[in-house]
């Protein structure tokens, strides 16, 4: 249990504003298809089976969306806003697949901040290699709340 422990969060509502960007690249990895389907127990042919795959329209293993809508909610998780954030809705679409060994780029934007309400509304736009668009959308997000001190009122929900 961390009572009383510091721990890093993130971006207070009032430090973000309209505009603000994050770029970062995901390269996709053998070791993270695997672990993903693993632990979610896909099996789906169109992600693992290249001869399956070969005789669809995608032509080879393609990357599961939900697992490239994981990569979206660990980087507001981790930078924008930050640790202690939640994500309240998202609307993505994927035009294009992404394949095994392929990178994408992302670039989140805040494009809405809403005081009142607590929340923050980021697009999301992916790209691969050749410059396509592979993602497409956005995510309001509630960014975190600041801790009161540890009193006996924290201890209830123990």
């Amino acid at each position: 249990m961390l009572l009383g422990k510091k721990r890093r969060l993130g971006r207070k509502i009032e430090e973000i504003t309209v505009g603000e960007k994050l770029a970062m690249t995901e390269k996709i990895e053998d070791k993270d298809l695997l672990l993903y389907l693993g632990l979610t127990d896909d099996a789906n042919p169109l992600y693992i089976q290249h001869d399956y795959a070969s005789q669809t329209p995608f032509e080879k293993p393609i990357v599961p969306s939900i697992m490239l809508t994981g990569m979206i909610t660990s980087a507001i998780s981790k930078y924008l806003p930050g640790p202690g954030s939640h994500i309240l809705s998202q609307e993505i679409i994927f035009p294009k697949p992404v394949y095994h060994y392929g990178a994408v780029e992302l670039l989140f934007e805040v494009v809405e901040v809403t005081r009142e309400e607590h929340t923050i509304v980021i697009s999301v736009a992916g790209t691969n290699e050749k410059n396509e668009t592979v993602i497409q959308g956005k995510v309001k997000v509630c960014p975190p709340h600041r801790l009161e001190e540890i009193h006996g009122r924290a201890l209830e929900n123990f």
